[in-house]
């Protein structure tokens, strides 16, 4: 019989840090990232981690990722805003294990989360937090979906929401940014083309910025994705985990989560080896890898499928090679064409319609499983981050 305490608690909050240099920031104040000119990272937000908290005060929790509220930045509970997100699915793969063998290979699919995907999370983190900071408008630059759950969550909150678009993208993500009351700017160009513009027009207007690891909490809302991992998976990492890799923010996120876990003696040390998978459009992070950089060079060879993996160089490409790296991970490129034939297979045999994001992890598994790298009766994670429903403009469906 333990000690620990299991009494419920509220945010274990406690201040933001600089990864990179160690410089501590006031987490009761407006952020963005460390003030350090030296290394201008993102910050990290720090818990209380020592209260004794036993796992078992997540029983009879609602299935939401506020279920993990001790870990997520909001003081207040009243602000938070919140449309259900979190705690998705872990489904094993069943009809296609002539491809997968022995070994054991599941996917958490984040398609059913509130506008679609995976950035509710940390657009519902980033937004509660700005409440409760009183922030009134705030503003991101976005591939698609971020755009979306920004909208949406914005709308909730109460608050002004800004999106800037490149003009690609596909129509039915400039919709829902508009039927959410967003004012919406298309820009021709990528994602980071409209973060340059914006970062601009939000010094004039006076908007808060929450651009891909620019700011702290959208990495706190993603890395709840490390907290269910763990729970669902009864406290035992998978051996493997593939994450599509455009602004990284989910990868460094679960990493994060495991790291605080481990803090709390809910799991023990053992990692799983992360796969990063980007697109060949902008594949920078892979060919960082492979060449043994600790950065990434701007890559952007324009249009993609996979628009949520047109990001030509992540704000924190440190981290990500960091974290590859530690793990003992991979970073591998996969084409549009393979993405759309994964697409088919999934929805053929497995009936999910998952986004090419998410369908560049199943090839990716397969060339990673006819290399060798993965192992006999390992078990292996592929996290869809959005549902395909919303790509269709841009997929053949024959």
């Amino acid at each position: 019989m333990d000690n620990h305490i299991e009494i419920e608690e509220g945010s274990l909050l406690t201040y933001l840090m600089c990864p990179e240099c160690g410089t501590v920031h006031n987490a009761s104040v407006i952020n963005t990232v460390c003030t350090n000119d030296i290394c201008r990272s993102t910050l990290y937000a720090q818990y209380n981690l020592s209260t004794g908290l036993n796992k078992r005060i997540l029983q009879n929790r609602t299935a939401t990722m506020w279920r993990y509220r001790e870990f997520l930045p909001v003081i207040d509970e009243k602000n938070i805003v919140t449309l259900g997100e979190g705690f998705t699915p872990i489904i094993p793969i069943e009809n296609l294990k002539k491809f997968t063998g022995n070994i054991r290979v599941f996917w958490k699919d984040e398609s059913g989360n509130p506008t679609g995907s995976f950035k509710a999370r940390g657009i519902s983190a980033a937004v509660s937090k700005a409440k409760e900071l009183g922030i009134t408008a705030i503003a991101t630059p976005t591939a698609g979906n971020a755009g979306g759950a920004l909208s949406a969550y914005a709308a909730r909150a109460g608050i002004k929401a800004i999106v800037y678009l490149p003009k690609q993208t596909p129509q039915i993500f400039k919709d829902e940014c508009r039927l959410y009351g967003a004012d919406l700017v298309e820009i021709n160009g990528s994602i980071s083309d409209c973060g340059k513009l914006l970062n601009e027009h939000a010094v004039l207007n006076g908007w808060f910025q929450v651009s891909t690891l620019k700011e702290p909490y959208r990495l706190e809302g993603k890395k709840t994705m490390g907290y269910e991992i763990a729970e669902q998976f009864n406290w035992q990492l998978p051996d493997v985990i593939f994450y599509p890799t455009g602004g990284g923010t989910g990868l460094i996120g679960i990493w994060k989560a495991f790291d605080e876990m481990e803090q709390l003696g809910w799991i023990g040390s053992k990692r799983p080896r992360m796969v990063a998978v980007q697109s060949e459009s902008c594949d920078g992070i892979v060919k960082a890898f492979n060449a043994g950089h600790v950065v990434s060079d701007f890559t952007d060879g324009g249009f993609t499928v996979a628009n949520g993996l047109r990001v030509p160089k992540p704000y924190a490409d440190k981290l990500i090679l960091k974290l590859l790296r530690e793990s003992g991970g991979k970073a591998i490129t996969i084409s549009d064409e393979e993405m759309i034939a994964a697409m088919k297979e999934i929805a053929r045999n497995e009936g999910m319609l998952i986004a090419p994001e998410g369908a560049a992890l199943w090839q990716a598994f397969k060339k990673l499983k006819s290399a060798g790298w993965i192992n006999p009766e390992e078990k292996v994670l592929l996290i869809n981050t959005g549902s395909g429903y919303k790509y269709l403009e841009n997929i053949k469906t024959i």
